[in-house]
């Protein structure tokens, strides 16, 4: 008489049946990690059968055990072969490479209007001989203002809105003061530019910001002239704006310089006829310069009697926005990359 058949046999078939049905159904590399998880998993259908195989007596456990491991090389057979059928598919849905196609163009940024006229200028200069220093931006009160001939009750000081630290430490107003520290650690002759961030205490608008750059020049020998200043400028002015402009000087005041004076251009918006640029006058201010006070050269141990030098200098945002016809400020510095893709 034949001996009845264990339960588990019967979980060992209907789940055998159960997987041939899945694999059928199977459509997508998704249903088929479900089809694992579901069977071959850890926690499957055939790692449950054999945790109940350690309850079976011993004298069934080898039949069993036997039917366990034919369930899973079959099941295993099922899933291979589909991962397989999946992968073709595959391989045969992927885009092929045509090589005569013409190449893919690889967006680049590029340099930002404000550090390209920097550049610029930094290259106009350096072909002229003059080298490039830079000081810290939080300064102290002497390099900022007391050796550039600005008193601690000289009215001077009102033209600058400053930010304060305390009451000796700031935030620098000018690149004057890298003027002061070249001067104090090197012997004439002395030919530098200074480019850096300054900062004062003023409102944001179409005309101004609190944080800008510039860029100033200092030139320090024995018997320099007013006259090399002026041509000095005029080189630079023609290079950078063109070789056709117009240029006047005025008398101006800069309490670092004497005489000091202030550089126009004519507006190469309109050509010198008038428009909101220039504010009608036909004309564009561009820097301010002089010759160094002899009080500047006092504070930091120069004999103004054996050296004499020039100093200039100019705003990196002004002279962007003058040059490109940019009628804000603001603009310069919003990010928008619509604006900024124009240069």
């Amino acid at each position: 008489m034949t001996a009845p058949k264990h339960a588990l046999t019967n979980e060992i078939t209907s789940l055998k049946r159960s997987a041939e049905k899945r694999s059928s159904e199977l459509r997508t590399a998704d249903d088929l990690e479900k089809f694992r998880i579901e069977f071959l998993a850890r926690k499957g259908g055939i790692a449950v059968l054999f945790d109940k195989l350690k309850t079976i007596p011993a004298d069934q456990k080898p039949s069993l055990g036997k039917q366990l491991n034919e369930l899973r090389v079959f099941v295993e057979s099922l899933f291979e072969t589909k991962r397989q059928e999946f992968g073709a598919e595959k391989k045969t849905t992927e885009k092929v490479l045509d090589i005569t196609l013409p190449g893919r163009t690889v967006p680049i940024g590029t340099l930002h209007p404000i550090t390209h006229t920097l550049n610029n200028i930094v290259t106009i200069f350096a072909s002229m001989g003059f080298a490039v220093a830079s000081g810290p931006e939080i300064e102290d009160d002497f390099h900022n203002f007391e050796a550039l001939n600005f008193p601690p009750d000289h009215p001077a000081r009102d033209m600058q809105d400053t930010f304060f630290i305390s009451e000796k430490i700031l935030l620098r107003t000018h690149t004057s003061p890298v003027q002061i520290r070249v001067m104090e650690h090197q012997e004439p002759p002395i030919r530098v530019i200074m480019p850096g961030r300054v900062y004062r205490n003023e409102a944001i608008s179409a005309r101004s910001l609190s944080q800008f750059h510039q860029v100033e020049g200092l030139y320090v020998d024995r018997n320099v002239t007013f006259s090399e200043l002026k041509g000095t400028l005029v080189a630079f002015a023609k290079e950078f704006y063109g070789s056709d402009i117009k240029y006047k000087f005025r008398p101006s005041f800069f309490p670092f310089t004497e005489p000091s004076l202030e550089m126009d251009i004519t507006c190469f918006i309109c050509s010198g006829k008038g428009c909101p640029m220039c504010k009608k006058s036909g004309w564009l201010e561009v820097l301010g310069a002089g010759m160094v006070h002899p009080n500047v050269f006092r504070k930091i141990g120069y004999d103004p009697e054996m050296v004499t030098g020039f100093a200039f200098g100019m705003g990196i945002e002004r002279t962007t926005v003058l040059r490109l016809g940019i009628p804000d400020l603001r603009m310069l510095l919003e990010n928008d990359i619509k604006f900024l893709e124009q240069f």
